[in-house]
């Protein structure tokens, strides 16, 4: 009797002790009064040790991998959020460079009235006001030669399609302001906010905002680039497209536009040409997505749309292209989208091969 009573004791003092160092708490307890744990205990199934063991089927699961179209949306929107993120530092550091004094000189040579395009056009390439680094591009690009080429005039009125970053109409605008006019196509600026279209729209709508002495008398005509309608009828004397046929080929609306710039021509109206030049047996469904395009096959389009090769010119040719980069026409100057990576190789290249060709607009046939 005496050892019963003593092993009862015994359990009852061990079962009371605190386990480790720290405050003992008292354990939850469940409506019929028997501690939490032991009714969980009584009533928990059986344990199967091999799937205790085994990790569960959720935390083995992998997620889902992206599809081709999901991971091209991802990228799209990274893209687009760097190009956002350029437009604003852009932006920024063009405002910081605009002095009261460089307003002056480009109020002073928008309110030029040039006897000729030379005149007016050698004023405006020598103005201050132009960023710097589209003064470096000049070497490259001709716009004199290329201009003078197509028969431009100040007194013209004249539609640049898909002005870009303003490389050209940085140059238009003041030549053409004062007895002439200038329209530019632009996409919605109000449009969707993940929508490029919406990003090229805003890019134009604000850097030309930034400049009213330049840019006050330049007409935006919004489009949308899936249906390129430009609402013009006979009004225009020149119509420039300049490095785009290959963004309208691919987008499937090249002759679309084309009709539209032989609406908006007067009769005997200008189309001027410039376009990244594909090798002769390239397919133009293929080179196009990389920026170029055949010259047999953009004169053989341009004429069925009711237009006649008026002339071409080597301007802007450039032998040492050899059309065959990874990141096609963007791989080269001044896009630089390899980066770092054979940089010094494609500066030493230099921009595209680009043909120059000039149109009239006859009837259609």
């Amino acid at each position: 009797m005496k050892f019963r009573l003593l092993t009862v004791a015994l359990l009852t003092a061990s079962a009371a002790a605190p386990i480790g160092c720290g405050p003992s708490s008292p354990e939850p307890v469940d409506p019929s009064g028997t501690p939490a744990t032991a009714t969980a205990a009584a009533t928990a199934a059986p344990v199967d040790t091999a799937a205790a063991i085994a990790p569960t089927s959720t935390a083995a699961a992998k997620a889902p991998e992206l599809t081709a179209d999901e991971k091209k949306k991802a990228e799209d929107a990274r893209q687009l959020a760097e190009d956002r993120a350029k437009m604003e530092a852009d932006l920024k550091a063009e405002q910081a460079r605009i002095t009261a004094e460089l307003r002056a000189e480009a109020k002073g040579l928008a309110e030029g009235k040039y006897a000729t395009l030379e005149a007016g056009l050698k004023a405006v390439m020598k103005g201050k006001y132009r960023k710097p680094a589209n003064v470096e591009r000049d070497a490259q690009r001709h716009p004199l030669e290329t201009l003078k080429f197509f028969g431009m005039k100040p007194t013209m009125t004249v539609l640049e399609y898909g002005p870009g970053e303003g490389w050209y109409t940085e140059l238009l605008a003041p030549v053409l302001a004062s007895k002439g006019k200038l329209f530019i196509t632009t996409t919605d600026p109000a449009g969707p906010a993940d929508a490029r279209s919406t990003f090229y729209g805003e890019r134009t709508k604000r850097s030309l905002e930034l400049w009213p002495e330049l840019y006050s008398k330049v007409e935006r005509i919004v489009i949308d680039g899936k249906n390129p309608q430009l609402g013009m009828e006979a009004k225009a004397d020149m119509v420039l497209a300049i490095r785009a046929l290959h963004g309208l080929h691919t987008n499937r609306v090249l002759s679309v536009f084309l009709a539209e710039a032989h609406k908006a021509l007067k009769p005997n109206g200008v189309l001027g040409v410039v376009q990244h030049r594909a090798k002769e047996d390239a397919n133009p469904d293929e080179s196009a997505k990389k920026g170029y395009l055949p010259e047999k096959f953009v004169v053989g389009v341009i004429e069925a749309a009711g237009f006649k090769l008026a002339g071409k010119s080597e301007v802007n040719a450039n032998a040492k292209d050899t059309k065959d980069h990874e990141e096609g026409v963007w791989a080269l100057p001044p896009t630089y989208r390899n980066k770092d990576r054979d940089r010094e190789k494609y500066a030493a290249m230099g921009e595209s091969d680009r043909m120059t060709l000039k149109f009239t607009k006859v009837a259609k046939k």
